[in-house]
């Protein structure tokens, strides 16, 4: 992944994070584009960021209320000059540090000066890919 693609790539995932942070479903849904295909681990798909929005209301307000969101690219790749797919880990939790739970793929798309989420899928991990990616990140964890 070029230096370029990387910090691009790390903005979108650190405001995505931050809107989940912050329980915001508006701020959360902004980071889709107004058609985005959005697949949620149960299998289930949102269209729009309209429904994006309107789902993660409840979901910020009952499932998952006051959670904070882990999420980590493992690599990126451009598919075009605006349009680039993302591999990443992560999961949610109420309690940091938050375990890696979930493999999502993104597609992001270039609009005027960042990327937008135009398809997400977010898929639950098998215990091996748990293990392997929660290992690896207290590995890298400083330590106190």
């Amino acid at each position: 992944m070029s230096n370029v693609l990387q910090a691009s790539v790390e903005a979108f995932l650190e405001r995505f994070r931050a809107a989940w942070d912050a329980g915001d479903a508006h701020a959360y849904a902004a980071e889709f584009t107004e058609d985005a295909t959005y697949v949620i681990f149960l299998g289930e798909a949102l269209i729009g960021r309209e429904a994006i929005e309107r789902n993660h209301v409840d979901v910020f307000e009952r499932w998952q209320k006051g959670s904070k969101m882990a999420v980590k690219a493992i690599g990126a790749r451009s598919i075009g000059a605006d349009v680039c797919s993302v591999l990443t880990v992560g999961g949610v939790g109420q309690q940091p540090p938050v375990a890696y739970d979930k493999i999502q793929t993104f597609t992001l798309v270039r609009r005027r000066d960042r990327w937008l989420c135009a398809a997400f899928q977010n898929t639950a991990m098998s215990q091996q890919a748990k293990s392997g990616y929660n290992r690896q990140a207290l590995a890298s964890s400083p330590s106190c």
